[in-house]
């Protein structure tokens, strides 16, 4: 078991998860169960399931667990771009929260090679 708090790239997505909450504050209200929700969820999964893998016994869970907060940052991805597309973000918003995933799934690609190495 590893302490999740520890990890740079968990650190990372709660951060990043903190500005979609903010940016998507400013999201029309006929959002808020649409693609308000779904992003903020998207972003929660991330730091969520690198945590959940964490917990799990060994490298073998973690570096499966670690391929669904992956899949969850590219629906982070594309909810942003889709975000920006309908003028819900402003082009500078949109571009500083596009650098920030981009980087947490270099990260996650790091940390998933390095367990995966460490497997064997």
């Amino acid at each position: 078991m590893r302490d999740f708090r520890q990890l740079k790239v968990w650190d990372s997505a709660r951060e990043l998860t903190k500005q979609i909450y903010a940016a998507t504050a400013q999201f029309p209200s006929a959002e808020r169960f649409g693609l308000t929700s779904q992003l903020r969820r998207a972003a929660v999964s991330v730091a969520a399931n690198i945590a959940e893998g964490c917990g799990r016994s060994g490298n073998a869970e973690l570096g499966r667990f670690l391929i669904v907060p992956m899949g969850s940052a590219s629906e982070v991805e594309c909810e942003l771009q889709l975000a920006a597309d309908l003028a819900m973000l402003s082009p500078a918003t949109h571009a500083a929260l596009d650098r920030a995933v981009t980087e947490l799934k270099r990260m996650l690609a790091t940390l998933i090679a390095r367990v995966n190495a460490a497997r064997g």
